[in-house]
């Protein structure tokens, strides 16, 4: 019965991806057009199964799900990124894919088979323009939701891809939630709001999954609206509230704006991710040196790790 069942969940999905190509649906791009097909798909598949044509699908509203999964999202893999209580998800191999809930790790019953571990990759890759290969045998990336891709393969590893997907949760926006969830007392939050308002500079670091990213997401929120901040990430995973994020080469001069120069208020840096806040005045004025390092250090980094965050007022005077 399982290979029947597993039969007309495969038959469905084939004749699904088959009008997907007929009618030039981008299913990444188009998902309510193809949430409409799978569902015209099913409707029609149930109608042959009355008459006896193909095998009855065991669960409509689950395969449905898993035809759209795996042509628009992840796969297997989908469910955990839906997931919410999912922190994060990785790969020791294909019968191994583990989750994590609440900082604790499970092993999960999904199995996979090489080729599907392999193909799923490549689909992570495709958006990020990253290569894997014998010559780049390890690439961390992010995915459109915004999580954290790092995948390894042979022969860094024994036998099989590795694959961890660290999704972007944020909990914490401001060092006012870090106290509400238990991280900070009140006494430090406002000693670090202090210190950021202040300009002193702070160095976050930390093991993995210690919080270094929450914690500087929310010490990114004690930066004043007016200040303008340039963030050098190799992967991008900060978020600064309220301001409106405006990506740029080396080409392209900084926003200027009309307020006076004015020194840094601080400088946040943790290991691949630096952030430094500039004065107003833009990178041309003489008064700020520290603005001038800044304005070189992002002239120096690839197109790709450059990213400068204005506020609504500087962007509308730029």
């Amino acid at each position: 019965m399982t290979v029947v069942i597993d039969d007309a969940a495969a038959i469905l999905e084939n004749e699904v991806r088959e009008l997907v190509r007929r009618r030039g649906i981008d299913p990444s791009r188009e998902r309510a057009a193809l949430d409409r097909l799978v569902g015209e798909a099913v409707a029609d598949y149930t109608e042959r199964t009355a008459r006896g044509l193909v095998p009855p699908l065991a669960d409509t509203a689950e395969v449905a799900r898993g035809v759209v999964d795996a042509l628009a999202g992840l796969g297997p893999l989908q469910q955990y990124l839906d997931d919410p209580t999912v922190e994060e998800i990785w790969l020791n191999g294909p019968a191994q894919v583990f989750v994590a809930r609440g900082g604790v790790p499970e092993l999960t019953t999904t199995l996979l088979t090489g080729q599907q571990v392999r193909d799923l990759v490549e689909r992570m890759l495709k958006s990020t323009g990253r290569r894997l290969d014998l010559s780049s045998p390890f690439v961390d990336a992010s995915l459109p939701d915004g999580s954290r891709l790092h995948v390894v393969i042979p022969d860094v590893t024994r036998s099989e891809y590795a694959v961890n997907i660290r999704k972007h949760v944020v909990r914490a926006s401001r060092l006012d939630h870090l106290v509400r969830l238990g991280s900070l007392t009140p006494h430090a939050a406002a000693f670090l709001d202090a210190a950021v308002r202040a300009g002193l500079n702070i160095l976050v670091a930390g093991a993995t999954q210690s919080g270094k990213t929450t914690m500087l997401n929310a010490l990114a929120g004690s930066i004043p609206a007016s200040q303008r901040v340039i963030t050098c990430e190799e992967v991008f995973e900060l978020t600064v509230a309220d301001r409106i994020p405006t990506c740029e080469r080396s080409s392209t001069p900084a926003c200027p704006s009309t307020e006076p120069a004015r020194a840094p208020l601080s400088h946040v840096s943790s290991k691949m991710h630096a952030t430094s806040r500039t004065g107003a005045a833009g990178p041309s004025s003489p008064s700020t040196p520290t603005t001038t390092r800044a304005h070189r250090a992002r002239r120096s980094a690839p197109a790709s790790m450059r990213c400068s965050l204005t506020s609504p007022r500087a962007a509308q005077t730029s």
